[in-house]
């Protein structure tokens, strides 16, 4: 959620459980730490859900939205339990990821909720699904920043054993990261071609990529996917 308010860089009304955190926020974007739920729901335009999802009934309760959109990133929670818990409302179910801080984001939205897609447009690609595919997109674009970043950590310890400074290899990595992530949306996917670009069958980056394959990174990915 504050990654969202920091790319959309408009005042924002929140409220917290007493951590502070809205107060924080608020004193980064601008905008108003309320004192309770009721009083945001009263004053705000367009109400974002962020807090645990089995949180939801008492977060709504005693509370009325009625004609406003309420936009969920709860993670697994269904539409048919927001509609339950904010009668009225119109209910958008989102998943983003936190590059939509810096308006880089990739968002995806269940199907029923294609009046927020201008809201999201503004922090990144939107992509709308079917709600059956809502809990993988949490799995997958969801995730993906934590995961990319382990793959750096490990590439950056790497270049740390073999007497690459640390903060030199982050930063040649990151941006072969990002170069590379364009190079394969400009060539439609095909990551063979990148890969075969590279070098000729049995050179350093074939056997590289050997490595990996032994190592099982193909089963990690999956393995992980299917514990989130």
């Amino acid at each position: 959620a504050s990654a969202l308010a920091r790319g959309w860089g408009r005042p924002v009304l929140a409220t917290d459980n007493g951590s502070g955190a809205a107060a924080r926020l608020v004193a980064e974007v601008g905008g108003e730490a309320l004192k309770d739920n009721a009083d945001l729901v009263e004053r705000a335009d367009v109400i974002l859900l962020r807090h645990r999802p089995h949180q939801l009934g008492v977060v709504a309760s005693d509370l009325s939205a009625g004609g406003k959109m309420v936009i969920s990133v709860l993670g697994p929670t269904k539409i048919v339990e927001l509609s339950a818990a904010w009668p009225g409302a119109q209910i958008a179910r989102v998943m983003p990821n936190t590059p939509v801080e810096i308006r880089r984001g990739v968002c995806c939205i269940a199907e029923g909720g294609v009046a927020a897609v201008p809201l999201f447009e503004e922090v990144g690609r939107v992509f709308v699904l079917p709600e059956s595919r809502m809990d993988l997109a949490t799995a997958t674009i969801g995730v993906t920043p934590a995961y990319v970043a382990v793959i750096v950590e490990g590439f950056v310890d790497a270049c740390v054993i073999n007497g690459l400074d640390a903060e030199l290899a982050t930063e040649m990595f990151a941006t072969t990261l990002a170069g590379t992530a364009e190079l394969i949306m400009r060539k439609k996917g095909d990551t063979l071609a990148v890969r075969r670009e590279l070098g000729s069958p049995g050179v350093s980056t074939a056997r590289g990529v050997a490595s990996l394959e032994r190592s099982g990174i193909r089963t990690a990915f999956e393995d992980a996917m299917r514990d989130v």
